[in-house]
């Protein structure tokens, strides 16, 4: 473990559980991100709810908003129809109770920008995301700079701050974006938006252990990953894969819950035999 000091992060969250699951069973983590309220409530949640089931061991629910900077055609064309289909703050914090009736174990990380929580203020957003069964974070356009902003008041809330690295993320830059984060790092296999080029994994290897001699938090490689076999040997480099836009575009085409799910397990079963 490197020198730099670091906020802890909150006790043992649902995230910190699912991976010493993992580890203990000497499997790979799947994670999936689906934009909450595409293309309805209703739809969305049948979706979610379904996802355990499918295989997936952590949820990114995308937060929808109007101008999501990081993200490619794919992912801004979901949050456009789901903000069209009427979705908010409010109901994306209801979809994650809804889901939590059925469903106490697996972890949910919110995924988006800063601007609705800032919006929605901080510390109230922090009470209504941990009590709404919320158990991480992923704000993308927050830098380390801006810590005492949300990652730190998220971190005392009991709310996992996950940060992204990337291929332009060197050594010096490194430690500051490991400090204060908690849960697990987010690997963005390519430079570039959400649902480009495809991830190699011989790219992705070296990448992940530069990483992992910086810290004892798991690995998670995300970002152009499309196919079970892609799924797979990205996982074999990694401590799991995440797939978005692949799924979104599943949606996106107008597939039936059932049918996007099936696709989703495809996805999981190809990173769980890594």
């Amino acid at each position: 473990m490197s020198e730099h000091k670091q906020y802890e992060g909150p006790d043992m969250t649902r995230i910190d559980a699912k991976f010493a699951d993992l580890k203990a069973a000497g499997k790979k983590a799947f994670v999936t991100y689906v934009m909450a309220g595409d293309p309805s409530y209703d739809s969305a949640l049948e979706v979610v709810k379904g996802l355990p089931a499918a295989g997936v061991d952590i949820i990114e629910l995308g937060l929808p908003f109007t101008d999501p900077m990081a993200d490619g055609p794919t992912i801004q064309l979901a949050g456009q129809r789901a903000l069209e289909a009427g979705m908010t703050l409010d109901k994306t914090l209801q979809m994650v109770r809804d889901f939590r009736e059925t469903d106490d174990t697996t972890p949910i990380v919110l995924m988006g920008y800063y601007n609705p929580i800032y919006s929605r203020g901080v510390t109230r957003f922090l009470a209504e995301a941990k009590e709404a069964g919320i158990d991480g974070m992923i704000v993308v356009d927050l830098p380390p700079e801006e810590d005492s902003e949300l990652c730190i008041p998220a971190q005392k809330a009991g709310l996992n701050f996950i940060r992204l690295a990337t291929p332009t993320t060197d050594d010096k830059r490194l430690p500051k974006v490991l400090t204060n984060t908690s849960g697990f790092v987010y690997y963005v296999s390519i430079n570039g938006i959400t649902g480009a080029a495809a991830a190699q994994a011989s790219n992705v290897g070296p990448e992940v252990a530069r990483i992992k001699a910086a810290t004892d938090l798991p690995i998670i490689v995300g970002f152009g990953i499309r196919t079970p076999q892609n799924a797979r040997d990205i996982a074999s480099v990694a401590d799991g894969a995440v797939v978005g836009s692949a799924i979104v575009d599943e949606i996106g085409a107008g597939k039936s819950p059932a049918e996007v799910l099936a696709f989703v397990k495809s996805l999981a079963d190809g990173a769980h035999s890594a």
